[in-house]
């Protein structure tokens, strides 16, 4: 195998497996060490330039970040990066004098953003700084799009997110809120120069089946639900509530029906309990409040009595897969199970909706009646039109949508200047020493076994009485530090030099999970793999691979298992190795990095 080439930035920020895995490539590490140091403002800054919405996020993200987790791979339990988050949020202080400070220069330059989701205020809180004139339109009262519509208050407090949005609303946005889109053409025909659609997922799905409409006054789409107790149009629900669907909305709708009289609250889905699309952490929290959640049962039919909604019918069914591991539900036998309900929540699915773009704009459509979205610029077939979000390419999450509001907005800032859209920026990277002495880093790399700490929620007497209590209460200070003090530090790399080796395999004596082998070389990667002292099984991660030393061998190391702990360097004689923090940070729109 040819030398590992580490002067290209996507080697290392591949092996920092968390912030690889995060959509918008947050800087992990970078602001946990900053949590630990008790410097909370500058770890929320580090978060805001990337992920825009760190104490939302640090109540609701939906964590890519911590399956990656090398801790994860060490003790099965990954750092609680998001809940670190949100300590960080939690104990910032006043960040606005830490942000840019309008008014800002003019560029001459006007973008329409249909939706006050968190894509829209992305694209906005980037191009404010640049001198955008922008106009925000949405049909809500307020900013935050389903941020504020779908997650219930006990998850996410109304201060949280009225502060995150105003953040971007103070940069200078023109906002058009309680102001429904209802024509693209008419919004292309003012003197935009360009548009950004995040209009997210706002379209529910619903389950056809028998006694759908006799028992309609009973049975609410979950998100259109959720929309009105949010902006309180709704305060209140039958005793026995049936929640239909496995994602993180019936989550919400059983949780917020157990608040609002739910005595009675059952969720009940066609797949496998472990194969829920819920996080795991969701359902446990429905379970902790005393709701059922009844897999393997597929609805049949609403059961109405003289004009009024009785309950429901489903079909027991088991997941049965074939030989690629596709999945059939295959009817178990027996009667019909029923169960009773005041009303029903259908939280199946949401679709995208887009009757108010007409389709003579030039914007093309799939089968799907989705707009045909370049997966890298974000424009549409309408050169002027960007999506963003949701509105896409279907529903994701907040995270998912902030990294590609930021792409988008680079977009259109290459638009607006008439420079090629695919002339993206580098990302902007650095690579430093962490040696102070002989043996001291200036980092803390000591590697201790430490279990996930647990966050403390308050009383479900007191939560379930209240829709609006937040029901987790976060860490504090010092829990906070001992969970950060869990993270093996992943930016920071060991950077071998060659011609320093004398090749006296200290390294590999000291290596705690035996990662780094001296060999002969490959030709090929799979061979090389189980040449090593232990044989690299994990694909996924590289192999960081040496010059050619003196004896003819190479040094191998195995990313995978790697824990950074910097033993190589310190008992390394000449210096050839050495611990070195990696920065990378994904470039914003309106600049670059050479």
């Amino acid at each position: 195998m040819k030398p590992t080439d580490i002067n290209n930035p996507e080697y290392f920020h591949k092996v920092v497996d968390c912030q690889y895995a995060c959509p918008a490539h947050t800087p992990v590490p970078e602001y946990i060490r900053l949590i630990a140091q008790e410097r909370y403002a500058e770890a929320y800054m580090v978060n805001w330039d990337s992920n825009v919405f760190p104490g939302v996020l640090g109540r609701t993200c939906d964590r890519p970040c911590e399956p990656a987790c090398r801790r994860g791979r060490v003790e099965d339990e990954p750092v609680a990066i998001c809940r670190l988050k949100r300590v960080a949020a939690d104990n910032k202080g006043d960040v606005k004098k830490l942000m840019p400070q309008g008014p800002f220069k003019p560029n001459g330059k006007k973008v329409a953003l249909v939706g006050a989701g968190p894509a829209s205020l992305t694209v906005a809180r980037d191009l404010a700084v640049l001198g955008y004139e922008l106009h925000l339109y949405d049909e809500q009262k307020a900013g935050g799009g389903f941020m504020r519509s779908q997650i219930p208050s006990f998850r996410l407090p109304e201060t949280v997110l009225n502060d995150e949005v105003n953040y971007i609303l103070d940069l200078g946005v023109h906002t058009h809120f309680n102001q429904y889109v209802s024509s693209l053409k008419e919004l292309l025909s003012k003197d935009y120069d360009a548009v950004f659609v995040g209009s997210g997922a706002p379209k529910g799905r619903d389950l056809e089946i028998p006694g759908r409409k006799e028992a309609a006054a009973n049975i609410h789409i979950g998100i259109n639900w959720l929309a009105s107790v949010a902006f309180e149009h709704v305060q209140k629900i039958g005793k026995k509530v049936i929640v239909l669907g496995g994602g993180n909305t019936a989550m919400d709708c059983c949780r917020t029906s157990r608040r609002l009289g739910g005595e009675d609250v059952k969720v009940i889905v066609r797949s496998p309990f472990a194969e829920m699309k819920a996080s795991p952490w969701e359902k446990e929290d429905a379970i902790h409040e005393d709701i059922p959640i009844i897999d393997n049962h597929v609805p049949k039919s609403f059961v109405v009595e003289n004009g009024k909604l009785k309950g429901m019918t489903f079909e027991r069914v088991q997941a049965v897969y074939d030989n690629k591991g596709k999945r059939q539900l295959v009817p178990v036998g027996g009667e019909d199970v029923f169960f009773e309900a005041d009303d029903v929540l259908i939280a199946i699915g949401q679709e995208n909706s887009f009757p108010w773009i007409e389709r003579d704009l030039g914007i093309e459509f799939d089968k799907w009646n989705m707009p045909v979205v370049d997966a890298t610029t974000y424009v549409s077939t309408n050169k002027k039109v960007f999506f963003g979000g949701d509105a896409a390419f279907g529903p994701k999450n907040v995270i998912t949508a902030v990294a590609q509001g930021h792409q988008a907005a680079i977009s259109i800032d290459l638009a607006c200047k008439n420079e090629d859209l695919l002339n993206r920026p580098s990302p902007f990277v650095n690579l430093v020493s962490q040696k102070m002495g002989i043996h001291e880093w200036a980092y803390d790399n000591a590697v201790v076994t430490d279990k996930r700490y647990v966050v403390p929620q308050a009383e479900k007497k007191l939560t379930l009485a209240d829709r609006k209590k937040e029901v987790e209460l976060g860490f504090d200070h010092l829990t906070g530090f001992k969970e950060a003090e869990r993270c093996l530090n992943c930016d920071v790399q060991t950077v071998f030099t060659t011609d320093k080796c004398i090749e006296c395999d200290a390294c590999v004596d000291i290596c705690p999970t035996s990662c780094i082998t001296f060999t002969e070389n490959a030709e090929a990667e799979t061979d090389l793999r189980t040449m090593l002292k232990v044989p690299a099984t994990n694909l996924t991660q590289d192999l960081y691979v040496s010059d050619t030393l003196p004896t003819k061998r190479v040094m191998v190391k195995d990313e995978n298992v790697c824990l950074h702990c910097g033993l190589c360097a310190e008992r390394c004689p000449t210096s050839a190795w050495d611990m070195t923090k990696f920065f990378y940070n994904v470039t914003k729109a309106g600049k670059s990095c050479h």
